[in-house]
C-alpha cells in the first residue's frame, strides 16, 4: 500500500493506506487536542487565531500560532525533500525514512511529553503537527492526491460533490469511478473517526501515553507491506523456476 505509485496504484492500495493512516490521525488528533487543548492534525484553526492575536497586537501569541503553521508546513516541506532524494536511488522505499520519522515523534512525546503537558506544551503540539505534516505529504505524494488523511474538512466537501454527480451521471464508467472515490472517502473519514474514539477511550486511561497505540499501528503498516513485498517477490522467484 506504500510503494506502489502512478499506474500501477489501485483502489485497493489507496483504501488500505487510508484505513491505516486516518485511524493515526483521528487517534493523534483527540490524544493531542486533551493534552495540550491545541489542533495537532491541521492548521486551519490556528491560521484563524494567528489573525486574530495579530489585530489584538499579541505578537507573541500571534508568533506562537504561526509557528503552528510553520511546524505543519515543515513536516510536509521535509517529507517531499526526503522523498525525492530517495527515489533517486531506490523508489521501492520512499516511504520509509518519512514514515519513520513519524513514529519516532509519536513514540517520544507517547513516552516524554507528560512532563511537557505542564512545562511547556507547545513542544507536543509543534511536534505532532510536523509528525501530521510529515504524513500528510507523505500519503499525498504516493496516492497522487487521492488520499489525505489528516483533517476532513475537503473530504466532507469532496464527499458532498460526488453524492450529488450520482444523480447526473448516468455511464457506468463514471458511476464506477464515483463510486470508487466515494468509497475512499467513507473509508478516510470512518477511521478517522474510529481512531478519535479510540484515541479518547486510551487518553482517558494512560494519557499521552496513547499515542504508543498510534505509533505501533503505523509500525505494523510499514512491516505488513514490507512481508507482502518480499512475498511477491518470492513468488516471482519460484514462478521463473
Amino acid at each position: 500500500m506504500f510503494r506502489h505509485q502512478g499506474k500501477t496504484r489501485t483502489l485497493s492500495h489507496n483504501l488500505k493506506i487510508a484505513s491505516l493512516l486516518s485511524f493515526v490521525a483521528g487517534l493523534v488528533n483527540v490524544a493531542g487536542f486533551l493534552a495540550v487543548q491545541r489542533l495537532t492534525t491541521n492548521v486551519t484553526g490556528h491560521f484563524a487565531f494567528f489573525v486574530d492575536e495579530v489585530f489584538k497586537l499579541n505578537f507573541w501569541q500571534a508568533f506562537v500560532y504561526f509557528l503552528y503553521l510553520f511546524f505543519f508546513f515543515l513536516g510536509s516541506f521535509i517529507s517531499n525533500f526526503l522523498i525525492e532524494i530517495i527515489s533517486r536511488k531506490n523508489d521501492h522505499y520512499i516511504y520509509v525514512v518519512p514514515a519513520s520519522i513519524e513514529c519516532f515523534i509519536l513514540f517520544m512525546i507517547g513516552f516524554f511529553g507528560k512532563d511537557l503537558v505542564t512545562e511547556n506544551p507547545n513542544i507536543i503540539a509543534f511536534s505532532l503537527l510536523f509528525a501530521m505534516g510529515l504524513q500528510n505529504s507523505l500519503v499525498t505524494t504516493i496516492s497522487s492526491a487521492s488520499v489525505r488523511t489528516t483533517h476532513l474538512t475537503g473530504l466532507f466537501t469532496d464527499l458532498g460533490i460526488e453524492l450529488s454527480q450520482l444523480f447526473f451521471y448516468k455511464s457506468k464508467e463514471q458511476k464506477h469511478r464515483l463510486l470508487s472515490s466515494i468509497k475512499l472517502r467513507l473509508t478516510i473519514i470512518n477511521f478517522f473517526f474510529i481512531g478519535g474514539i479510540i484515541g479518547g477511550v486510551l487518553y482517558s486511561q494512560v494519557e499521552l501515553q496513547s499515542l504508543l497505540f498510534s505509533a505501533v499501528v503505523l509500525v505494523l503498516g510499514l512491516v505488513y507491506d514490507y512481508l507482502k513485498f518480499k512475498l511477491i517477490l518470492l513468488k516471482r522467484r519460484f514462478k521463473k523456476v
